[in-house]
């Protein structure tokens, strides 16, 4: 779905005409064609959002968390009554295959709304500690970056928290993806949410992105997208000292242990990696096998890979929609050349479109063996639908290698537990899963090193965009 408001952008409780004029258009990548223009706002209009919230800020803030919970309750049930226009909507903007943008892209936006509603419900925040009296209150105004791969998961991990924090907010979509956050937007009007409380401007990182989170009213930025475009927007908010919650790259390690299922771990981690055409930041992209297991998990790994079935996103059957964007479609194709170059083991897939597809930043699912941990695939983040196998001696090799790393987002383990507990505590990662657990929307989300700080999901969100105000003497 197309909103009318895609020229517009929602400050201060109404949709308004940019003061730029600046417009550009948003392309559907299954098809390369322009599906609608976008207005791109510059420091003028981020200025006005910026205004709007930080003048709402005082009344909301100490609004009743209560009443914060209830309003988080009607976003959600208006968001969840335009299901199918937010499927439709990141279909086109993502070429997300349309099973995959109902039952996963919205589902993840509706979860995370769930659970930071159940833990707002749940949280204490106020109590006493001996006659000092310690209460959590919204931060502030914070500026919101979202990106494109998972549009609806980091807006609502974002907003929400926020929300019922008492912070106000100004949210900048990623202008390649940018309909599913109009959307929200519009959902947001519609549950009644104080005018300045919620505000969205659209544009780039260089615009919009520098002001919000350089602005000396904002006083916390939460991004999530590339480690390179976080180091600057650190810099950004340093001379201000802004909190900054970042959620970057990822180069996540998959070990499986000797003594593991090797065919269900290996089938596993092939489908975890190709999900979402690769364009996941905690993918599993580097899967760890026992030397002397290569070749027997080779066979296993290329025939869930080669049932992959890439296509138009509308198209029943097809489980793979394209890259992003051609930029993405580039730097893919030039990683799995220097991949080949580099000498790793072309296992399947391999360079350009998959077969009967000429139109569309396709990608062929693609797998490579005898990847050593120098090499660039196992180094840089691909995102897209591209696995390194390494082969190791020991586990305690596999570990060091694994670690061997500027990331340090998330890792996965496979194998019996009482084997795979020790090797989680070893990894340097913000999440460990063992055996490929179901997604657990109350488990902090984050990373070590260049993958970022600060923690999202549930509680753990909610956290972030508060302060802890200790009131001694309050009991006496």
């Amino acid at each position: 779905m197309i909103s009318a408001n895609m020229t517009k952008f929602y400050i201060n409780g109404a949709w308004v005409e940019p003061i730029s004029s600046v417009r550009i258009g948003v392309e559907n990548p299954a098809t390369e064609e322009i599906i609608c223009q976008m207005a791109m706002g510059n420091d003028a209009d981020a200025d006005r959002a910026i205004t709007a919230a930080r003048a709402a800020y005082d009344g909301w803030t100490v609004t009743p968390a209560a009443q914060r919970i209830a309003l988080l309750k009607r976003i959600l049930e208006i968001y969840n009554a335009r299901a199918e226009d937010f499927a439709a909507a990141m279909t086109m903007e993502m070429g997300a295959p349309k099973a995959w943008a109902r039952d996963a892209q919205f589902w993840a936006g509706q979860v995370h709304i769930e659970a930071t509603i159940k833990a707002a419900e749940e949280m204490a925040w106020e109590y006493a500690r001996g006659t000092t009296r310690i209460v959590y209150e919204g931060i502030g105004v914070c500026a919101l970056i979202t990106p494109w791969n998972w549009p609806m998961n980091q807006i609502a991990c974002k907003v929400a928290p926020a929300l019922v924090a008492g912070c106000t907010m100004v949210l900048k979509p990623s202008e390649i993806a940018p309909l599913s956050g109009v959307l929200f937007a519009e959902v947001c009007h519609a549950a009644g949410v104080p005018a300045g409380v919620f505000n969205l401007v659209n544009g780039d990182g260089p615009g919009v992105g520098t002001r919000i989170t350089s602005h000396p009213e904002v006083d916390m930025v939460s991004f999530t997208g590339s480690t390179r475009a976080g180091t600057l927007i650190a810099a950004a908010a340093a001379p201000t000292v802004k909190r900054v919650a970042q959620e970057m790259g990822g180069k996540s390690a998959n070990i499986i242990l000797p003594n593991a299922d090797l065919a269900a771990a290996v089938e596993a981690g092939v489908n975890a990696i190709m999900s979402n055409t690769g364009q996941s930041c905690d993918a599993p992209t580097r899967m760890f096998v026992h030397r002397s297991q290569q070749a027997a998990a080779l066979v296993v790994a290329k025939a869930p890979a080669e049932a992959i079935v890439p296509g138009d996103p509308l198209a029943d059957g097809v489980t793979m929609g394209p890259l992003i964007s051609k930029v993405q479609f580039d730097k893919v194709q030039r990683l799995i050349q220097v991949g080949m170059d580099e000498g790793a083991k072309l296992v399947t897939g391999g360079l350009g479109r998959p077969a009967g597809l000429n139109r569309g930043w396709f990608c062929k699912p693609t797998i490579f063996a005898d990847v050593e941990n120098h090499m660039t695939i196992s180094k840089e983040e691909i995102f897209g639908p591209v696995l390194s196998i390494l082969p190791y001696d020991t586990v305690d090799d596999a570990v060091r290698m694994a670690n061997d790393s500027v990331y340090g987002l998330a890792a996965y383990v496979a194998g019996p537990l009482e084997d795979a507990r020790p090797v989680a505590r070893r990894l340097r990662a913000g999440t460990v899963n063992l055996n490929y657990p179901d997604w657990d929307t109350s488990a902090p989300f984050g990373g070590y090193k260049q993958s970022g700080n600060g923690r999202e999901y549930a509680d753990w969100g909610i956290h972030d965009f508060c302060e802890v105000k200790g009131i001694v003497g309050y009991g006496a």
